[in-house]
């Protein structure tokens, strides 16, 4: 299995670095050789660390926490995006905005605007304005959802931060570190990896690489969300369930009562041994006193 993984990772690109002379050398532990004046990626490496990621994402996505998607290079752009949106997850493929996660209060009170310009087109308030007002109101409607459009359903901070290229993303990095939010991110071999939770060499450049490496990543996080609904609905067959079988425990008063009614039943056979004591008696003196005449 892993050297299956290998070889698709192969064809992929994944293996390829950046030039010797550009590199890090705190990724010299995730390098395999050198050819050509280029790095070469150790793809066994690259597969164990591929599998610790998934696993992770896979039990954050089961928790039921959000997983951000970060990538502004042009090559990765569409292919997080499109990824994103399957699995239903935020991402930033445009700017950074400054203080995303630091100060995500005011990026909810942005997204909350969106929304409210939204709703002044829905209840025909929008009309009412002036051209001016219309095409000011609508502008800055563009804008936010160029920027914030992605994350508009994500009303927490995510549970983990998800980068392609991290020395491009410095910023989003340090944001991530500094509120202790779990890094997962594609390291090539020019960057420091450093500071990343969960590392996964590879190739950040080819938009091959990065298609493989999120078709793998994606696959971990729809397992994790699936866990979930189906823990859920067991959850709710359980509760519908348990009413059913607490019936019959319910009912047992009700099949004790005759039981408890038994001495009442009795009370007869002893009223009629109470009355034949007295006749008893007036027979034994009717005796006596035939006796006494005689």
């Amino acid at each position: 299995m892993e050297k299956k993984q290998v070889s698709e990772l192969i064809k992929a690109g994944v293996h390829f670095g950046h030039l010797t002379r550009k590199w890090n050398p705190n990724m010299s532990p995730y390098i395999y050789m050198e050819r050509n004046g280029i790095h070469i990626i150790n793809l066994y490496k690259t597969v164990a660390k591929l599998d610790e990621a998934s696993n992770a994402l896979k039990k954050i996505a089961a928790s039921g926490r959000k997983i951000l998607f970060v990538a502004t290079k042009k090559q990765a752009k569409d292919i997080v995006s499109e990824s994103s949106k399957k699995i239903n997850m935020p991402y930033i493929t445009e700017r950074w905005p400054g203080g995303m996660l630091t100060n995500f209060v005011t990026i909810r009170k942005a997204v909350k605007k969106m929304s409210s310009i939204d709703r002044m087109k829905q209840d025909g308030t929008f009309n009412s304005l002036s051209k001016r007002e219309k095409l000011q109101i609508g502008r800055s409607r563009e804008k936010l959802e160029k920027n914030l459009g992605s994350i508009s359903n994500m009303t927490r901070l995510p549970g983990a931060i998800f980068i392609v290229d991290i020395l491009r993303e410095k910023i989003a990095v340090k944001e991530a570190q500094k509120l202790n939010i779990p890094i997962f991110a594609m390291v090539d071999t020019n960057s420091d990896p450093r500071g990343i939770d969960y590392v996964i060499p590879a190739n950040d450049d080819a938009s091959k690489s990065i298609s493989k490496i999120l078709e793998h990543i994606g696959a971990a996080i729809q397992d994790g969300l699936d866990e979930r609904n189906l823990t859920k609905e067991q959850d709710e067959v359980s509760v519908q369930e348990t009413p059913a079988e607490e019936t019959p425990a319910e009912e047992t008063p009700a099949e004790e009562t005759p039981a408890e009614e038994t001495p009442a039943e009795e009370t007869p056979a002893e009223e009629a041994t109470t009355e034949k004591a007295p006749a008893e008696a007036k027979k034994k003196n009717k005796t006596k006193t035939k006796k006494d005449k005689k």
